[in-house]
């Protein structure tokens, strides 16, 4: 028996199989974390079920608070218009809250550093390697000054340098970033996409990490425990800030 709003992850979708599977991934780690929390999944585009399937069938059921979680890392258009267009539309009787996005956090940061020890490097690798934080990109300026300062903030924690790099809408390209590291001295340099599932942005940081020759590429955030964790605390916020986005 379920007692509290249904949390309601919202990923974008994509064609590559790879995306939906790593996103179900993550949804089952919260579940197992919240074991007495109802958890669904809902996809804008590509992949089923829709979000609006999804807020339907909660409907049917007798369900009545649900908090839609955006499964994305920065604020830019998606969150900002398709989310909540598509939360206006919920059927009536249906409240719906819309949670903050996931970034920026100290918890997605300790989730690159995790993927970056997977891949190789160690606590003690810190002080001589460049990371190059590599996101999708945005047009939206206040996605991209995000990323920025959470590249300037990461690298307070003890790297070498950080350097952010996208790869799409906005420059520099990971291939770039990596090029800069190795200017600027660095022992080695690893590439953290700020990513949360494979596709065709993150295959495309794979390829600039690989033409560069960058000495580590750590894998996608996928259902690193972190952002599981992230993912309930979001939860947790939109519950005591309590603002219907949709009724």
């Amino acid at each position: 028996m379920f007692n509290e709003p249904v949390l309601l992850v919202i990923a974008h979708g994509s064609r590559d199989p790879r995306h939906a599977a790593t996103v179900h991934a993550l949804v089952g780690r919260v579940r197992a974390m919240r074991p007495g929390l109802r958890v669904e999944t809902g996809f804008l585009d590509f992949n089923l079920p829709s979000v609006q399937g999804v807020l339907e069938s909660l409907a049917a059921e007798g369900v009545r608070d649900v908090v839609a979680l955006p499964l994305l890392l920065t604020r830019a258009f998606h969150a900002k218009a398709d989310i909540p267009t598509v939360l206006r539309e919920a059927p009536p009787g249906l409240h719906v809250r819309q949670a903050e996005v996931l970034g920026p956090s100290p918890l997605l940061l300790s989730a690159l550093e995790r993927r970056l020890y997977e891949a190789g490097l160690s606590p003690a690798d810190k002080s001589s390697t460049g990371v190059v934080l590599a996101s999708a990109g945005s047009t939206d300026p206040e996605a991209i000054a995000v990323i920025a300062d959470i590249a300037r903030e990461w690298r307070h924690t003890g790297w070498c340098a950080v350097r952010p790099a996208f790869a799409s809408a906005s420059l520099p390209r990971t291939e770039d970033a990596v090029r800069e590291l190795r200017a600027l001295g660095c022992a080695r340099v690893a590439v953290a996409p700020y990513v949360i599932a494979p596709g065709r942005l993150p295959d495309r940081i794979v390829a600039g990490a690989d033409e560069a020759g960058a000495d580590v590429l750590a894998e996608v955030l996928g259902p690193a425990p972190e952002l599981a964790a992230l993912l309930l605390r979001r939860y947790a916020g939109a519950l005591r800030q309590g603002q219907l986005t949709a009724a």
